[in-house]
Protein backbone atom coordinates (compact mmCIF):
# COMPACT_ATOMS: atom_id res chain seq x y z
CA UNK A 1 0.00 0.00 0.00
CA UNK A 2 1.04 3.60 -0.51
CA UNK A 3 0.06 7.26 0.57
CA UNK A 4 -2.45 7.26 -2.25
CA UNK A 5 -4.48 3.88 -1.11
CA UNK A 6 -4.30 4.94 2.72
CA UNK A 7 -7.94 6.87 2.50
CA UNK A 8 -9.03 3.30 1.75
CA UNK A 9 -8.24 2.80 6.07
CA UNK A 10 -9.05 5.77 7.23
CA UNK A 11 -9.36 9.12 5.99
CA UNK A 12 -9.30 12.17 7.26
CA UNK A 13 -13.05 13.97 8.54
CA UNK A 14 -14.54 10.28 9.29
CA UNK A 15 -16.35 10.34 12.12
CA UNK A 16 -17.40 6.95 14.40
CA UNK A 17 -20.64 7.63 16.32
CA UNK A 18 -22.52 5.77 18.98
CA UNK A 19 -25.68 7.04 21.06
CA UNK A 20 -25.87 5.25 24.46
CA UNK A 21 -27.08 5.26 28.41
CA UNK A 22 -25.06 3.72 30.89
CA UNK A 23 -27.79 1.95 32.88
CA UNK A 24 -26.74 1.53 36.98
CA UNK A 25 -26.38 -2.02 36.60
CA UNK A 26 -23.71 -0.74 33.89
CA UNK A 27 -22.09 1.20 36.47
CA UNK A 28 -21.99 -1.23 38.85
CA UNK A 29 -20.81 -4.02 36.99
CA UNK A 30 -17.74 -1.84 35.73
CA UNK A 31 -16.78 -0.49 38.47
CA UNK A 32 -16.42 -4.26 40.08
CA UNK A 33 -14.81 -5.23 37.21
CA UNK A 34 -12.36 -2.67 36.84
CA UNK A 35 -11.78 -3.04 40.86
CA UNK A 36 -12.81 1.01 41.14
CA UNK A 37 -14.54 1.11 44.47
CA UNK A 38 -14.75 4.86 44.60
CA UNK A 39 -18.31 5.53 46.32
CA UNK A 40 -19.39 7.81 43.64
CA UNK A 41 -19.42 4.76 41.29
CA UNK A 42 -21.71 2.19 43.95
CA UNK A 43 -22.92 3.66 46.73
CA UNK A 44 -26.07 6.33 45.73
CA UNK A 45 -26.29 7.57 49.53
CA UNK A 46 -22.70 8.46 49.37
CA UNK A 47 -22.84 9.84 46.06
CA UNK A 48 -25.76 12.04 47.00
CA UNK A 49 -23.35 13.47 49.53
CA UNK A 50 -20.98 14.38 47.05
CA UNK A 51 -21.75 17.19 44.32
CA UNK A 52 -22.88 14.88 41.91
CA UNK A 53 -25.84 13.58 44.11
CA UNK A 54 -26.44 10.62 42.38
CA UNK A 55 -23.66 8.25 41.03
CA UNK A 56 -21.73 8.91 37.95
CA UNK A 57 -19.68 6.49 35.54
CA UNK A 58 -15.84 6.07 35.89
CA UNK A 59 -13.80 7.81 33.42
CA UNK A 60 -12.28 4.77 32.26
CA UNK A 61 -15.84 2.84 31.40
CA UNK A 62 -16.50 6.54 29.14
CA UNK A 63 -13.04 5.82 27.70
CA UNK A 64 -12.81 2.24 27.57
CA UNK A 65 -16.09 2.09 25.11
CA UNK A 66 -13.90 4.94 23.38
CA UNK A 67 -11.04 2.48 22.45
CA UNK A 68 -13.87 0.15 21.82
CA UNK A 69 -15.05 1.80 18.94
CA UNK A 70 -12.12 2.58 17.19
CA UNK A 71 -10.66 -1.19 17.80
CA UNK A 72 -14.09 -2.40 16.27
CA UNK A 73 -13.94 0.15 13.40
CA UNK A 74 -10.80 0.11 12.30
CA UNK A 75 -10.32 -3.52 12.52
CA UNK A 76 -13.27 -4.14 10.21
CA UNK A 77 -13.61 -5.85 6.80
CA UNK A 78 -17.10 -5.36 6.32
CA UNK A 79 -16.58 -2.60 3.66
CA UNK A 80 -13.89 -5.31 1.72
CA UNK A 81 -10.96 -3.80 3.15
CA UNK A 82 -8.97 -5.89 5.69
CA UNK A 83 -7.42 -3.90 8.03
CA UNK A 84 -6.13 -3.87 11.22
CA UNK A 85 -5.32 -1.54 14.14
CA UNK A 86 -3.02 -0.69 17.05
CA UNK A 87 -3.66 1.98 19.67
CA UNK A 88 -0.45 4.31 20.16
CA UNK A 89 -1.62 6.81 22.25
CA UNK A 90 -4.45 8.02 23.75
CA UNK A 91 -5.46 10.44 26.58
CA UNK A 92 -8.57 11.65 27.90
CA UNK A 93 -9.83 14.53 30.29
CA UNK A 94 -12.63 14.47 32.73
CA UNK A 95 -15.02 17.72 32.28
CA UNK A 96 -17.96 16.93 33.77
CA UNK A 97 -20.03 13.56 34.86
CA UNK A 98 -21.89 10.66 33.32
CA UNK A 99 -25.15 9.85 34.90
CA UNK A 100 -26.78 6.78 35.11
CA UNK A 101 -29.76 6.59 32.53
CA UNK A 102 -28.36 9.35 30.87
CA UNK A 103 -28.18 9.29 26.93
CA UNK A 104 -24.78 10.12 26.10
CA UNK A 105 -23.05 10.50 22.08
CA UNK A 106 -19.30 8.85 22.43
CA UNK A 107 -17.97 10.32 18.84
CA UNK A 108 -14.30 9.85 17.23
CA UNK A 109 -13.15 12.18 14.38
CA UNK A 110 -9.85 11.41 12.62
CA UNK A 111 -8.20 14.98 12.86
CA UNK A 112 -5.12 13.77 10.02
CA UNK A 113 -4.00 10.89 8.79
CA UNK A 114 -0.69 9.85 7.18
CA UNK A 115 1.13 7.07 5.56
CA UNK A 116 4.01 5.76 7.43
CA UNK A 117 6.70 4.08 5.40
CA UNK A 118 8.44 2.85 8.77
CA UNK A 119 5.53 1.54 10.19
CA UNK A 120 4.04 0.25 7.16
CA UNK A 121 0.74 1.41 8.19
CA UNK A 122 -1.29 4.82 8.46
CA UNK A 123 -0.51 6.97 11.44
CA UNK A 124 -3.99 8.49 12.47
CA UNK A 125 -4.80 11.50 15.05
CA UNK A 126 -8.13 11.63 16.22
CA UNK A 127 -10.23 13.79 18.53
CA UNK A 128 -12.87 12.11 20.53
CA UNK A 129 -15.86 13.19 22.98
CA UNK A 130 -18.63 12.31 25.18
CA UNK A 131 -21.70 14.45 24.89
CA UNK A 132 -24.95 14.93 26.06
CA UNK A 133 -26.73 15.04 22.80
CA UNK A 134 -26.43 18.77 21.70
CA UNK A 135 -24.33 19.95 24.62
CA UNK A 136 -20.86 20.50 25.97
CA UNK A 137 -18.46 17.56 26.03
CA UNK A 138 -18.16 15.54 29.57
CA UNK A 139 -15.40 13.78 28.12
CA UNK A 140 -12.89 14.43 25.78
CA UNK A 141 -10.13 12.95 24.21
CA UNK A 142 -7.47 12.64 21.61
CA UNK A 143 -5.40 9.83 20.29
CA UNK A 144 -3.12 8.21 17.73
CA UNK A 145 -3.43 4.73 16.03
CA UNK A 146 -2.08 2.99 13.12
CA UNK A 147 -4.03 1.27 10.76
CA UNK A 148 -2.52 -1.51 8.23
CA UNK A 149 -4.52 -3.05 5.07
CA UNK A 150 -3.86 -6.60 5.33
CA UNK A 151 -2.56 -8.31 2.28
CA UNK A 152 -3.31 -11.96 1.76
Amino acid sequence: MDARATDRVIAPGETIEKTLRFTREDILAFARLSHDTNPLHVDTRAAQRARFGEIIASGQQSAGILMGMLATHYSRDTDGVKREMLCLNMNFAFKGPVFADQEVTLRWKVASSQWNSKLQGVLAHLDGSVSVVEDKPLVVGRGTILVKEIVE
